[in-house]
């Protein structure tokens, strides 16, 4: 894969096609995959520290680190903030790249994607490219039936769809980014950035990953094993062990709630411990934290999925879409429903 000779591509400028500055062969080459509607933090990061680590002082040439855009045809995709990007070039010949890096989006829109790119994600692998799948990206790769059995980085949120989906992909909500053989996963966000500087050390050197941090104002790399931020990240690390504890198994069983009586035996403390704990540091019963926590993941189910509202009673641990509904109410003062179509009104109202 590293002995790939290297030919030099056309860049980009607003004058149009311009050779590279300089023919020499990169340390690092990296293809992008951009989904529809994807998430432009997780491809700015890691397009950011590539162009920083790619040349001296901030010029921006390609040398040291090479990269481009990838698409099915030239046609614009559009981010889920709304910028458009145009790729750069078509699939063509994957074993010229070290990595192929498929950046996800909304799973509302999963369905957009070209069937030409779960072929050309195949070829990657088939050639020994290394794939990255950025946010839901790595719901790409599961989707061309390359993470079966593998370790899956996964935000918390898109947990439990994964495992709908792909039973048999090995979902991780606690690490900014999995390393499983020729495959990475990160859940996104600022987490790519850390990804693309684990590459560029391995590729370049650490003085050219960290001159990248530096540039961006990065205060420093966050390993893989690097606990990832939650919703709940001032109760996640209150220094009670119980409740610290009890939020992880939360996140974790969000579809299949265990009792409390369950929790704390897993746990190895009490019922009323458990109670005392919540009551000191959330001033909710660990119950009513619980259902809480499915209650406002539902409620973002709603707006960025387009699975049913039956669908996501079951998702987020209520017994149907009445209990769902019921809860829904209490909180919100309106429907599942109600608040779903509100909102997407709202939205189509934008100009």
């Amino acid at each position: 894969m590293f002995g790939t000779k290297y030919r030099p591509r056309p860049h980009l400028t607003d004058r149009g096609l311009r050779p590279p500055e300089r023919a020499v062969e990169p340390d690092l080459r990296v293809g992008f995959v951009l989904a529809p509607n994807f998430t432009l933090l997780a491809f700015a990061g890691f397009v950011e520290a590539l162009r920083h680590a790619a040349d001296e002082s901030d010029r921006s040439r390609q040398i040291y680190c090479s990269w481009t855009c990838l698409g099915a045809d030239l046609a614009p995709i559009r981010a889920s903030c709304g910028v458009e990007m145009r790729p750069w070039e078509v699939y063509g010949d994957a074993a010229r790249f070290d990595y192929l890096v498929v950046v996800g989006g909304l799973l509302s829109d999963f369905g957009r994607h070209a069937s030409e790119t779960f072929a050309f994600i195949r070829l990657a692998a088939e050639q020994g490219v290394t794939l990255v799948g950025l946010c839901t990206g790595s719901f790409a790769l599961a989707e061309a039936g390359l993470l079966d059995g593998r370790r899956c980085a996964v935000h918390v949120r898109h947990r439990q769809e994964l495992i709908d989906l792909y039973p048999k992909v090995i979902p991780v909500s606690d690490e900014r980014y999995v390393m499983d053989g020729n495959v990475i996963t990160c859940p996104g966000g600022t987490a790519a950035i850390d990804v693309a500087v684990a590459l560029i050390g391995r590729h370049c050197g650490e003085a050219r990953a960290l001159k990248g941090l530096a540039q961006m104002i990065v205060s420093e790399h966050q390993a893989a094993q690097h606990r990832v931020r939650s919703p709940y990240e001032d109760l996640a690390n209150c220094g009670d062990w119980r409740v610290e504890r009890a939020i992880e198994l939360m996140q974790q069983n969000i579809g299949e709630p265990l009792s409390i009586e369950g929790l704390a035996r897993v746990m190895g403390t009490t019922v009323r411990q458990l109670d005392r704990a919540f009551g000191d540091r959330a001033k909710l019963p660990p119950a009513a934290f619980w259902r809480d926590m499915r209650l406002q993941h539902a409620r973002w189910r709603l707006l960025n999925s387009s699975r049913t509202v039956t669908q996501i009673a079951h998702e987020c641990g209520f017994a149907d879409c009445a209990h769902l509904s019921r809860w829904f109410r209490r909180s919100f003062n309106e429907s599942p429903r109600n608040y779903r179509r509100r909102r997407r009104q709202a939205a189509a109202a934008l100009p």
